[in-house]
């Protein structure tokens, strides 16, 4: 498993699309679940397979990627 806490905080733009290009050949390798915790919706929803939202600590929801629309993340 692999944990990433945020990992474009602070980062530049152009620094976090090779984030993201990294994370995806990671997850589409397939050997490992990568957990992603990240405020920065648009680089989770382009990477995730599922989602959780907290807020303030309490699940708000868990959805599949097929089933959640990018407004529900906003």
């Amino acid at each position: 498993m692999l944990l990433l806490d945020e990992p474009t905080e602070g980062i530049q733009p152009n620094i976090i699309q090779q984030i993201g290009r990294v994370i995806r050949t990671l997850c589409d390798q397939g050997d490992m679940a990568i957990v992603l915790v990240e405020q920065f919706f648009d680089f989770a929803y382009d990477l995730g397979s599922e989602f959780t939202v907290l807020k303030r600590g309490e699940v708000v929801f868990n959805k599949r990627a097929e089933t959640l629309s990018r407004d529900e993340l906003y």
